[in-house]
């Protein structure tokens, strides 16, 4: 009798002890919004590839998510995100589809098409063993302050999918974003075009020197993201709702500090608000919400927070 309760007690006091083991950081558990449930899932069309002539010599590919009772006789919003590959993954931490599976079966948000779009590869075909892995022409789109991506994105590849699929034309009802690179790239596109995209998510975002070449003897200083900071107070206000997250535990290295690099956008953004009308820099202002965590280079973070950010982002369409 005394063996089968010290069995118990000793059962007990270990299951204490794990439920009280430290959290370690960048520990941030899925909710259930991020899993499969038993609603109406929407369509995954894809991948299909596409040839886009602001690239040429690169191939990519993009999937189309169809939302559930999709009508073509009311458009719907639209969300376009990068690194497609890995927002789409089921075991990964996006798992943006199911996201909007459930969001919308529950009104939070309103219907939805969602196209994801991975980077550029040199290649004729998109190689079939990349998987996850980043395409070889990702820094070349993502990480540059040129226009080429944003104008491939609204000149070539939504047109196509417009062929098929009706999304809305108002900036406000269209979000754009990434995680690392893929939110560098998707600030980019709506800084150069907020006549196309007022939202932007931006996941551990590589604001950062990836981009810059400093100048040589024949060729120009090509600026980086690390520029973003001065230009957002030196240029004139977007209409943009952007949502920033980063952890205290990023990146590093050669092409700056990952966490410093999102603070100084975040208050390069706060500095233009509140100084708009001395410095003539608006009417418009900045929609801004930022979470800092003690996360590593990792989506995890982003990924838990995605249901409330698309909440968030999508506020004024939901009565």
């Amino acid at each position: 009798m005394k063996l089968i309760v010290a069995a118990i007690l000793s059962l007990f006091i270990s299951s204490q002890t794990m439920a009280e083991a430290p959290r370690k950081p960048g520990d941030y558990p899925l909710g259930a919004d991020s899993e499969v449930k038993a609603v109406p899932h929407g369509q995954v069309i894809g991948p299909v590839e596409f040839h886009a002539r602001a690239f040429p010599g690169t191939v990519r590919r993009y999937w189309v998510y169809v939302p559930a009772g999709y009508d073509a006789k009311r458009p719907a919003n639209l969300l376009v995100f990068q690194d497609g590959q890995r927002a789409l993954n089921p075991g990964g931490p996006l798992r943006v589809n199911t996201v909007l599976d459930n969001l919308i079966a529950q009104g939070a948000i309103p219907p939805t098409i969602g196209v994801f779009v991975t980077p550029g590869n040199l290649s004729e075909h998109y190689p079939d063993n990349l998987g996850m892995s980043n395409p070889d022409h990702r820094a070349e789109e993502y990480d540059a302050l040129g226009d080429d991506y944003g104008r491939m994105l609204i000149e070539e590849l939504l047109p196509e999918v417009a062929k098929t699929y009706v999304f809305r034309s108002d900036p406000k009802k269209r979000i754009i974003g990434g995680t690392s690179s893929g939110a560098m790239a998707a600030f980019t596109v709506a800084w150069n075009h907020p006549e196309a995209f007022g939202n932007v998510i931006s996941l551990i975002g590589s604001y950062t020197s990836i981009g810059m070449h400093p100048a040589t003897a024949t060729t120009p200083f090509v600026p980086g993201g690390d520029t973003y900071p001065g230009l957002i107070r030196k240029s004139k206000i977007r209409p943009l709702r952007i949502f920033m997250q980063d952890g205290s535990n990023d990146l590093d290295n050669e092409h700056g500090n990952w966490f410093l690099a999102n603070q100084q956008m975040v208050k390069s953004l706060e500095w233009a608000n509140a100084n708009a009308d001395p410095w003539k820099l608006g009417p418009a202002r900045y929609d801004l919400k930022y979470v800092w965590g003690d996360g590593s280079h990792s989506d995890q973070h982003g990924g838990a927070m995605l249901p409330d950010i698309l909440r968030w982002m999508w506020r004024d369409d939901v009565k």
